[in-house]
């Protein structure tokens, strides 16, 4: 892989092809490549006269809009570093990022000035407001804010992780890991010129973040919403002409279970690409929209994107892309072959800064992942008969039960297949007699009624003895982050309404 370099790379298509659409909003409006670069360096220009220089760090607490997308691209052709934050953070998970990355400056939409206003650690020069989500117009002076562009190599981005178990880490992420990320969704979501993507992932995800530098790459378009809605959805993907969507979390889970409409097969998507998809949700989401489901798997430390299943074999995530080499492993660092069963997921890369340096100041956090036989990832994978690469959810993400380790990821999506089910969260509480005891909280679909018992009936059927869940808790929302994974650390420690399945009479004998 030849890495072009983003930044220089926009540069120079902006001003060979400045009318080419770059995107388009999705209730409409295009935008083109130079109003793009014009307005990229509007934004470097503000925050130049802001006090902001190369190397600062610049938090970003902004929704999908198109001059979120201006001032990123204005930070990566600046090398200004940009620091994406989630809208939603308050607190202590604010004051954490900004404290963590040393902010310069934080720029948010106008409703969150006063969040970030009153958060305990506060950016050394301020707090900007990006008050109109349109496009700037150019600078009135060429030049206003001329830093040279930054090199393939150089950092660009903080990105935090997804901090589902605990406080979020700083990956540093580069232009060179942003570029590989873009290339793998190219070869993950079969791209063709002229090729139309759906955009409702947020910028701040780098499920987000490697897509909107792909126009600077390939021939495509994007259509950018502000957010995802399950019910206006479909519409959307069929009034931008979209040919894909993509697919994190529980995203497919929600789309099948909205009512049947004539918009399901009213559109002209043919794949959705992405990563998280259930076996059992795989064929009837293709069936019921018409869409091919290619699904990959990475992480942000490893340019996002590391294997690709394009053969649409169920389960799989399949097989590593051409620029990295993967092992599955044993606790003794035995490489594992097809049908030896399970490991940890250990990746290399051949091309050059494709692999994250280490999460920013947390040196001891790094050393635990870096290691020399490489990146590991600390997800469990097996190779199946075909040399194809199965997912089996986190190795921290199980609890020790009755002698067996049991994966959340395996006992989630069984019961996702609930038909009241719309998602659910597996996680351990301390057993009576030592080792740990199996809660699953539920959040139902819209209309069904809570009936543990019958829930747990369903799954005395479909899991074995050890997995069943002994406590069941219903919720209305779970607390979850950008890329819609649920934040089990946020799970409440004692729910309301907390049902336990009986237990049998533990008989005595006396001798």
């Amino acid at each position: 892989m030849k890495i072009e370099g983003l930044a220089e790379t926009f540069r120079k298509r902006a001003k060979a092809t400045p009318e080419r659409i770059f995107a388009r909003k999705a209730e409409g409006g295009d935008i083109t490549f130079g109003a793009l670069s014009d307005a990229a360096d509007a934004m470097i220009a503000w925050l130049a006269a802001a006090g902001i220089r190369p190397g600062d760090k610049v938090a970003v607490m902004t929704r999908n809009s198109p001059a979120a997308l201006a001032l990123i691209h204005g930070l990566l052709r600046a090398g200004m570093i940009w620091v994406p934050v989630n809208p939603a953070l308050v607190g202590e998970g604010l004051a954490h990022a900004i404290r963590l990355v040393g902010a310069a400056v934080v720029v948010c939409d106008p409703g969150l000035h006063d969040t970030v206003a009153a958060c305990e650690a506060q950016p050394s020069e301020g707090i900007l407001v990006l008050s109109d989500p349109d496009l700037p117009p150019a600078p009135q002076r060429a030049g206003a804010a001329d830093f040279p562009i930054p090199p393939a190599n150089a950092l660009a981005a903080i990105m935090f992780t997804s901090g589902t178990t605990g406080p979020a880490k700083g990956v540093q992420v580069t232009q060179t890991m942003l570029e590989v990320a873009s290339r793998g969704v190219e070869q993950v979501a079969a791209i063709r010129p002229g090729d139309n993507l759906f955009m409702w992932e947020p910028f701040y995800h780098v499920g987000g973040a490697q897509v909107i530098v792909l126009p600077i790459l390939c021939d495509v378009t994007l259509t950018i919403a502000d957010r995802f809605s399950a019910s206006r959805f479909w519409r959307q993907v069929a009034d931008a002409g979209c040919t894909h969507i993509h697919h994190l979390g529980g995203i497919l889970q929600i789309l099948l279970k909205q009512p049947p409409s004539p918009h399901d097969r009213a559109h002209g998507a043919r794949i959705a690409w992405g990563g998280g998809c259930a076996a059992a949700v795989w064929r009837p989401f293709e069936e019921r929209f018409g869409v091919k489901i290619t699904e990959c798997y990475g992480m942000t430390e490893a340019s996002s994107i590391s294997t690709s299943n394009t053969e649409g074999v169920v389960g799989a995530v399949g097989r590593p892309l051409p620029w990295f080499d993967i092992r599955v492993q044993d606790e003794t660092g035995r490489s594992l072959a097809p049908g030896e069963g399970r490991g940890e997921i250990v990746i290399n890369s051949h091309v050059d800064g494709a692999i994250f340096a280490g999460y920013y100041n947390a040196p001891e956090a790094s050393a635990e992942v870096l290691l020399e036989d490489g990146f590991h990832t600390g997800d469990a994978g097996s190779w199946d008969e075909d040399g194809l690469l199965r997912f089996h959810g986190r190795l921290s993400d199980s609890v020790r039960c009755k002698g067996e380790n049991v994966s959340a990821f395996e006992v989630e999506s069984v019961a996702n297949r609930h038909p009241d089910i719309e998602e659910s969260a597996m996680v351990g509480v301390p057993g009576e007699i030592g080792e740990q005891d199996i809660l699953l909280f539920v959040r139902l679909r819209t209309g069904a009624q809570p009936d543990a018992a019958a829930i747990s009936a369903w799954l005395e059927e479909r899991l074995a003895r050890y997995q069943q869940p002994r406590f069941i808790a219903f919720l209305d929302a779970f607390p979850k982050t950008p890329s819609q994974r649920i934040r089990k650390h946020m799970l409440p420690s004692r729910p309301d309404g907390l049902w336990e399945r009986p237990q049998p009479e533990r008989k005595v004998i006396c001798s």
